[in-house]
Parts: structure tokens; C-alpha cells; sequence
């Protein structure tokens, strides 16, 4: 066997092991959501005795639907989700970018400053600032238990890299002629950053977008601590009525989980395209 072929051999053994390497990853990371789809449609019989049967002894039920929405309701629920995770996504995109955008262009030392401590702040646990955040914001100010207070803290929780992505983008994709080319034409520097720079930020606002909304969806010790009125309460805080003392609801669960996650999958089906550019876009050329 010549030294071509025996490479050739080698590149082709080693595509096979790469192949099998990364199916067998995506079967570990997929089994778990194939699991709840599975499990989702059974009784809870079935679930605990035949787990993995795609259908159960009983058959195939969708009673664990809306016994699941009745039982959290569903739809309160649901929508202070949607207002609290739209309202802080929405914040964060435009702070983080206007931010950014300031302190890229802007040369002066407290521009670097700032931007030092946000990225320093990036290393710090949240489990950290939880005993003063509700010391603080509760014993003193009581201002827990609302909506908006919820929401600007995580705006605020995720300023930091979402100033980040934006920072680096800005830098190294937005070429600075743009921008004296509009002033030049007459734009004013709000403008200028609305009409010119803003819309070329498209994959990183997407990015931030699908990775703070899935945050602030899924989100459950901020939550939890901020809001103790059953009327605010967010989809996984919600979740807690299936857990008994003595036995627990697999079926409703799995019917509630499954509701809960179709929303930012709807959402990161049609801003996929946009997240591998979003995250490369920061990154500093050649």
C-alpha cells in the first residue's frame, strides 16, 4: 500500500470515529427532551413503570395537558413570563447596544474604566449578591414583589455581556467612514446610530436576544426570590404546585415542562441562522 492511500485510509478511518463520536453525543444531549416527548402522552402509571415504551399499557393520553394547565394556571402564568422575558430582552438589547456604542467610540479613560469593571463583574456568582439583593431591595426599599422590579433586575444582571458581545462587534465589524459618512450627510450622532450602526448589529442582537430570552424564560432563583405573590408568578416558579410531599405527577410535569419550552424553541428555530455569526462577529481579525 502506497504512502497516498494509506493517508487516504487514515483520513477516512478518522472521519468514521469523528461521526460516531458526535452521534453518540447528540443522542446524550437529544435523549432527555426525546424522553419528555415520549413520556408526555402516558399516564403516570405508565410512566413509572414503562419509562422508556413509547406508548404505555394504557395508551396514548393528552389528559396530562390540561390538567397540567388547570392545575399551575397556565395561562396567568404564561403571560408573566412572556411580559417579564420580552421586557427585559427588549431593555437589555438597547441598553447593551447604546452602551457599547459609547464606549467604543469615545477614547476617554472612564469609557475604559467603565468597561473594565462591567466585564469584571461578568466573574461574580449570583449566588453571591442573593442575601443583600433581598435584604436591600426588600427590608429597605420594598420594592419586591413587582413585575417591573423583576424586570430591571435581570436587565441589569445582563447589561454586562450583552455590552460585551456589542462592544466587540462595534470594533471590529462597524468601520468608523460609515459613520462620518452619515454625519457628514447631516445625520446627528442618535441617528447615525439608529439608522447606520444599529441595523448592521443584526446577528449580534439576535444572539443576545435568543441567550438572554432563554435566561429570563427559564430563570427560577431570581424569580423566586423577587416575587411571593401566586398572581406574578413565572412558568418554573409555577412548577412547584406538581411536587407533593409524597408523591409527584410525573405526566403533568413532563405536560408543563413541555409547554414551557416550545416558546424559545419557536424562537431560536428562526434566529439559529443568526447565532454563530452573532458570536464570531465580536471576534478580532487577522
Amino acid at each position: 500500500m502506497s504512502e497516498n492511500e494509506r493517508a487516504a485510509r487514515n483520513r477516512k478511518i478518522t472521519k468514521i470515529i469523528m461521526w460516531i463520536v458526535l452521534l453518540i453525543l447528540f443522542i446524550m444531549i437529544v435523549f432527555p427532551f426525546i424522553m419528555v416527548v415520549i413520556n408526555v402522552f402516558k399516564t403516570k402509571a405508565d410512566i413509572n413503570s414503562h419509562p422508556l415504551a413509547l406508548i404505555g399499557k394504557h395508551g396514548f393520553t393528552t389528559k396530562n395537558f390540561p390538567k397540567a394547565m388547570k392545575k399551575m394556571h397556565f395561562w396567568r402564568v404564561f403571560g408573566n413570563s412572556l411580559i417579564i422575558t420580552l421586557s427585559s430582552t427588549v431593555l437589555t438589547l438597547l441598553l447593551s447596544a447604546m452602551c457599547a456604542f459609547v464606549l467604543v467610540r469615545n477614547k476617554w479613560k472612564a469609557c475604559t474604566l467603565l468597561f473594565t469593571m462591567m466585564i469584571a463583574s461578568m466573574v461574580i456568582p449570583f449566588q453571591v449578591l442573593m442575601v443583600p439583593l433581598v435584604s436591600f431591595y426588600g427590608g429597605l426599599l420594598n420594592v419586591l414583589n413587582h413585575r417591573l422590579t423583576l424586570i430591571l433586575m435581570h436587565t441589569g444582571f445582563s447589561l454586562s455581556m450583552a455590552t460585551f458581545l456589542y462592544h466587540g462587534a462595534i470594533h471590529t465589524n462597524i468601520p468608523l467612514e460609515l459613520e462620518e459618512a452619515a454625519l457628514i450627510d447631516g445625520c446627528t450622532r442618535w441617528k447615525t446610530f439608529w439608522k447606520v450602526v444599529y441595523p448592521l448589529l443584526t446577528p449580534t442582537t439576535a444572539t443576545v436576544a435568543i441567550i438572554d430570552a432563554m435566561a429570563f424564560w427559564n430563570d427560577y432563583l431570581l424569580p423566586s426570590l423577587v416575587l411571593t405573590d401566586k398572581s406574578l408568578y413565572t412558568i418554573p416558579i409555577a412548577t412547584q404546585v406538581f411536587y407533593g410531599t409524597f408523591s409527584t405527577d410525573i405526566g403533568l410535569i413532563l405536560a408543563a415542562l413541555l409547554m414551557a419550552m416550545l416558546p424559545i424553541l419557536i424562537l431560536y428555530v428562526f434566529l439559529q441562522k443568526y447565532i454563530v455569526a452573532g458570536v464570531t462577529s465580536g471576534a478580532v481579525k487577522g
